[in-house]
């Protein structure tokens, strides 16, 4: 509890709080709240369940929490504008923008774990390496982490993506395809590679070394154009940091179990997951720098080799650092 009460009672909250109390009508119709963000999450809720586990999610504005398989298909829904914030790795907003005109922009980012991005094949295959996988089926989440991991494990072992028989499939799908032998290896990420290993997949490669951990926050452009649902933003944000602060500090095993129980593995899988991604890359936001830009440009630069995207895309044409003010005040 003393957790809660001193965010509420920093001057940054207070700060914070005051345009949802303007855009209510004032300080005693703030109890209803008005400002609604829909914000996308990945595989699980896992943004719901760590501000709830963290006793954070009492948050002055409404949060209507959307699920995805990938943090692509979240870009997709913000372009359709059916959500205010979405969550995804360096690679979707990329294909997003591709076409001159995207309506977003990445405001912030938020350092991960690389953990459980992998390339894995099943149960009994003679496959061994990445130099295997020549002449093979290959399932990879199209536009996504795994395009890019995928791609750069090739080059290394010497190989180029016209050598396998690359099959761009969901999650589920090619979950499902691996298991049934549809395809030799999938490439993936997050609940999909947990839950080959419990089905019996070993690993041939691993992006954990070649993603830069860095999680990108994109809002909706009408979200930015409204002082409410920016300093919402921000504080959602900020609030997700503080709550993976809290569980470090003396609430692992409490959330591991949160964990096990959404994603059906293990207790002791799942605190193992947990303390191994939070030691690798303590989850936190930050605010936009070049040196984040720097890194998606580099990645924006492979998809252009791979052929992914037909021309040079210039990454910080739809980046913006107009949330950074609130995000460092609600830090």
């Amino acid at each position: 509890m003393l957790f809660r009460r001193s965010l509420r009672t920093s001057a940054a909250a207070l700060a914070l709080l005051l345009p949802f109390a303007a855009a209510c009508g004032g300080a005693a119709q703030a109890e209803s709240p008005t400002v609604t963000l829909t914000v996308g999450a990945t595989g699980w809720k896992v943004e719901e369940a760590v501000l709830k586990y963290a006793h954070l999610d009492d948050t002055p504005y409404k949060v209507k929490w959307n699920l995805f398989q990938g943090g692509d298909k979240q870009l997709q829904a913000i372009r359709a504008g059916a959500l205010d914030l979405a969550s995804s790795s360096e690679i979707p907003p990329i294909f997003a923008a591709a076409d001159g005109s995207p309506n977003f922009k990445v405001v912030a980012v938020q350092k991960g774990a690389t953990l459980n991005q992998e390339v894995v094949v099943p149960k009994g295959s003679a496959v061994t390496d990445i130099a295997g996988l020549k002449g093979k089926k290959v399932g990879y989440v199209q536009n996504t982490t795994a395009h890019y991991f995928l791609y750069e494990l090739l080059k290394q072992a010497g190989l180029k993506w016209s050598d396998i028989d690359a099959k761009p499939l969901l999650p589920n799908d090619g979950l499902a395809a691996l298991n049934g032998g549809g395809i030799d290896a999938f490439a993936s990420y997050g609940t999909s590679i947990i839950t080959a290993h419990q089905q019996g997949a070993t690993t041939v490669g691993s992006g954990k070394d070649i993603l830069s951990g860095n999680f990108l926050w994109s809002a909706r452009d009408s979200v930015l154009k409204s002082p409410a649902q920016k300093a919402a933003a921000a504080d959602l944000i900020a609030r997700i940091t503080k709550a993976y602060a809290y569980v470090r500090d003396g609430h692992l095993d409490g959330f591991a179990k949160v964990t096990a129980d959404a994603t059906h593995q293990p207790l002791a899988q799942a605190k193992k997951d947990l303390t191994d991604a939070q030691a690798q890359r303590p989850t936190q936001a930050r605010t936009v720098g070049a040196d984040t830009i720097a890194s998606q440009q580099k990645v924006a630069d492979a998809f252009t080799e791979l052929g992914a995207l037909k021309e040079h895309l210039d990454v910080k044409s739809f980046w913006i650092t107009a949330l950074d003010a609130d995000l460092k005040k609600a830090l």
